[in-house]
């Protein structure tokens, strides 16, 4: 199987070689360790700053983070990523933009928690992770969670996983300067292993809805499409203003209040068709995490594949966010017996879920790499996975 995180690299435990960092960076052992997952959403892409529902479930690949306490307001992190060890003080950390770069996250948790008026505890932490970088696998949530439950834990800080994910994304928006849903965040810190997270992103209620996916024979194979992300972060901002300009025209809060079966009303008034399709995405997405919600509480995971197909098929279409080696995968693993297939994540590239049977993981994955060798593109990477835990303590 190869590593989606690392391709040729050798499996070591991510949370060894944090240990390994922190003695060698430190010259000590840690007092603990932290590990947040990496999530993949099910079903529910750009639904979530729409006030509307999502399904996201954690996956197996983590970052962890190897911490222990130091007297005074100093935060001092290594990592494994980069090799390289910021510092920054209580000075540095009290306004967005002093700490940048992958620093920038860990900072952000510090500012967002003394915030919120925690006494964040100084410490030394060391960073090793598995989930990667620019796929669409919330490798930033993951370290956000994975500090933030080290630093909670080191400073006895009464912060319940519940009131975590908002704060963690507050450093992310506000610090770091990142515009992103509550989504990642929730399901990085919230979910449980053998269930995906259905998460109301208005009221920010959730219910672990059972996908066991070894009972039924199945897993989900994770494509890394290893497509650049082109234009990601302005396209991105385009896709939620014009959904936030229709729900204005359209008299509405957000487009989550827009019912299934009020849609062809709501899209016979709007003028551009553009925004029509935006709209269209958004309320029959919406419908169709309900849908799989349905089914998965109801133990029929197989029957779940059409409706991650019709997903992409809307991303593809009317938000028009797919790239042509996702929408290359998506067809590839559907050809090869893919009980359904979509992309993950905001788009412009990233990760293609494809529920499989278990047996046959493989051989979708083979016809995947078959077709980008067709089309020229580099080769991608997979993983087969079962839906995890969320942020824990390891020991």
């Amino acid at each position: 199987m190869t590593d989606l995180a690392r391709p040729g690299r050798p499996a070591t435990d991510v949370a060894a070689r944090a240990t390994a960092g922190f003695r060698s960076a430190y010259g000590g052992e840690p007092a603990g360790r932290w590990a947040a997952p990496g999530r993949a959403n099910l079903i529910g892409e750009h639904t979530d700053y729409n006030d509307g529902f999502v399904l996201p479930f954690a996956l197996p690949l983590r970052t962890v983070a190897a911490a222990a306490g130091r007297p005074g307001q100093r935060w001092t992190v290594w990592s494994e990523l980069s090799g390289e060890t910021i510092d920054f003080g209580a000075d540095e950390v009290a306004a967005p933009g002093r700490v940048t770069g992958w620093g920038a996250y860990v900072a952000g948790v510090v500012w967002a928690l003394r915030e919120a008026g925690h006494a964040v505890p100084g410490a030394r932490l060391a960073i090793a992770s598995d989930v990667p970088l620019g796929s669409g696998l919330s490798s930033s949530a993951a370290l956000e969670a994975a500090v933030l439950a080290a630093l909670v834990d080191l400073g006895g800080l009464d912060l319940p996983p519940e009131r975590q994910p908002r704060l963690a994304q507050r450093a992310e928006n506000a610090y770091v300067g990142a515009p992103t849903g509550i989504m990642d965040q929730s399901a990085v810190i919230r979910c449980r292993a053998g269930h995906a997270l259905f998460l109301d992103c208005r009221d920010e209620s959730v219910e672990h809805v059972p996908f066991d996916l070894d009972a039924a024979g199945l897993a989900v194979l994770v494509v890394d499409s290893r497509a650049p992300h082109r234009h990601a972060d302005g396209e991105y901002s385009a896709r939620r203003a014009s959904c936030e300009a229709a729900a204005g025209l359209l008299g509405v809060p957000a487009l989550r209040d827009v019912p299934v079966d009020g849609l062809p009303d709501a899209l016979a008034r709007l003028d551009d068709a553009e925004t029509r399709r935006r709209v269209r995405h958004v309320v029959t997405e919406d419908q169709r995490v309900l849908d799989t919600v349905a089914l998965l509480r109801a133990g029929s995971v197989r029957e779940i594949g059409p409706l991650l197909t019709a997903s992409h098929a809307s991303m593809r279409d009317d938000f028009e966010i797919t790239v042509p080696e996702v929408d290359t995968a998506v067809e590839a693993a559907l050809s090869a017996g893919a009980l359904g297939a979509r992309m993950t994540g905001g788009g412009f590239g990233g990760c293609v879920l494809a529920l499989v049977d278990a047996g046959r993981a493989e051989t979708v994955a083979a016809a995947v790499t078959a077709a980008y060798a067709e089309r020229g593109f580099a080769a991608p990477g997979h993983v087969t996975v079962l839906p995890g835990p969320g942020a824990t303590r390891l020991d």
